[in-house]
C-alpha cells in the first residue's frame, strides 16, 4: 500500500531579475510571496511543507527550507532539491512555484483528492490548459529528476508521459498568473481581494 501524506513544495529559489529583486521575498498585501504560497499549500491540505530557497534565505514558522546552490542553474535543481527532502512518510508532493499568489489552496486539494482516487500525476489546468501547481507520486520522482534541467521543471516528465497524466480543471479556484516584472506585480496587487492575505 502506497504512503498516503502529500507534502507541498514551493519552489522559491530565483533572483528574479526582471522584477528587480527575488521573487520571495517580494510584498503583495503585507505579506512575502514565499509565507503565502507556503500557506496556501497548507491551507489546501499539504504537508509537510518544503520551501527550497536560493538567492535568498526565507525563514518561515513551520516549514522546512531546504538551500539549492545552485539555484542559478534553474528550476530544475530545485524541484530536485524539493523532493529530495520530502519525507518518506509521504507519498506524492504537489509542486507551486512562489510567483503564481493567485492560486487558490482549492486546487491543491483537488489535486491531492485526484491522488487519493489513485492518480499518480495530477495537473491543475485554467480553462482547458495545463499550468500549476502539479501533483507527481513517489514512484516517478527519480524520472522527474533526470528529466528536470534548467528551467524545465516537470515539464519534460509530463510531456514524456502524457498517458500519466490526470488533468484537473481549476479555474473556479484562482488564476496561474505569473510575476515576472513590476507591471504584473501591481496588476495583481490591485486585482488581490481584501484580507486575502494567505
Amino acid at each position: 500500500m502506497r504512503a498516503t501524506g502529500v507534502a507541498g513544495i514551493l519552489l522559491a529559489a530565483g533572483g528574479g531579475s526582471r522584477l528587480g529583486q527575488p521573487k520571495a521575498l517580494v510584498q503583495l498585501g503585507g505579506e512575502p510571496l514565499a509565507s503565502r504560497g507556503a500557506a496556501m499549500l497548507s491551507a489546501g491540505g499539504a504537508a509537510p511543507i518544503v520551501v527550497v530557497t536560493g538567492a535568498v534565505a526565507v525563514n518561515l514558522p513551520g516549514v522546512l527550507a531546504v538551500h539549492n546552490p545552485q539555484w542559478r542553474s534553474g528550476m530544475g535543481s530545485s524541484l530536485a532539491a524539493g523532493l529530495a527532502t520530502v519525507p518518506e512518510t509521504c507519498g506524492a508532493a504537489v509542486i507551486a512555484l512562489v510567483d503564481q499568489p493567485l492560486i487558490g489552496p482549492a486546487a491543491v486539494r483537488r489535486l491531492i483528492a485526484a491522488y487519493a482516487a489513485g492518480a499518480g500525476v495530477a495537473v491543475a489546468s485554467y480553462g482547458g490548459a495545463p499550468r500549476n501547481p502539479v501533483l507527481l507520486a513517489r514512484e516517478y520522482w527519480a524520472e522527474v529528476i533526470s528529466l528536470a534541467v534548467g528551467d524545465a521543471g516537470a515539464r519534460q516528465f509530463l510531456r514524456a508521459h502524457p498517458e500519466l497524466v490526470t488533468v484537473v480543471e481549476c479555474g473556479d479556484t484562482g488564476r496561474p498568473d505569473d510575476i515576472d516584472t513590476r507591471a504584473d506585480l501591481e496588476r495583481i496587487a490591485a486585482e488581490l481581494p481584501p484580507g486575502s492575505a494567505g
